[in-house]
C-alpha cells in the first residue's frame, strides 16, 4: 500500500531520520512527540511534567491536523514516561484531550530515558 509522509510546521521537526507521521490509506501513524516548541525548537516546561504533557498533546494535534485527522480519530496511543510516579498528572491532562466517550486504547510504560531527557513522549495511531 502506498504511503504519504505527513509534515506540520506547527509541530517540531523530526530530530532524527524519521517522519512526524506516515499516512497509509485511512490510517495515520504519528511518531512519538515530546515537549518541543515548533517555532523555537526548544523544550517547553523546564522539566515540569504538566507543561510537557500539554505541549506533547498540542504537537500530536498539529500533526493530526496536517493530515485532516482529529483527536477523535485516534484509536491507539503509546505513552512513555521517565517516572511512573507522574502517571496521575499525565493521565489527568491526557483525559482532557481524550474524554471517556472516545478515549483510545493505550499503554503507559516507564522507561529509563527519553530524547532530550524529557518526562513524557506520546505516539498515536488514528483511523478515519
Amino acid at each position: 500500500m502506498p504511503h504519504t509522509v505527513v509534515f506540520s510546521d506547527q509541530a517540531p521537526a523530526p530530530i532524527g531520520p524519521y517522519s512526524q507521521a506516515i499516512q497509509a490509506g485511512n490510517t495515520i501513524y504519528v511518531s512519538g512527540q515530546i515537549a518541543l516548541d515548533a517555532q523555537s525548537g526548544q523544550l517547553v516546561g523546564n522539566g515540569e511534567v504538566t507543561e510537557e504533557t500539554h505541549q506533547v498533546m498540542r504537537n500530536l494535534q498539529a500533526v493530526l491536523d496536517a493530515a485532516g485527522f482529529t483527536l477523535r480519530d485516534v484509536v491507539k496511543c503509546s505513552i512513555f514516561v521517565k517516572d511512573l510516579g507522574n502517571f496521575g498528572i499525565i493521565n489527568e491532562i491526557y483525559g482532557t484531550y481524550f474524554p471517556a466517550d472516545y478515549a483510545p486504547a493505550r499503554e503507559t510504560v516507564e522507561v529509563s530515558r527519553l530524547p532530550k531527557d524529557v518526562q513524557v513522549e506520546i505516539s498515536c495511531i488514528a483511523v478515519k
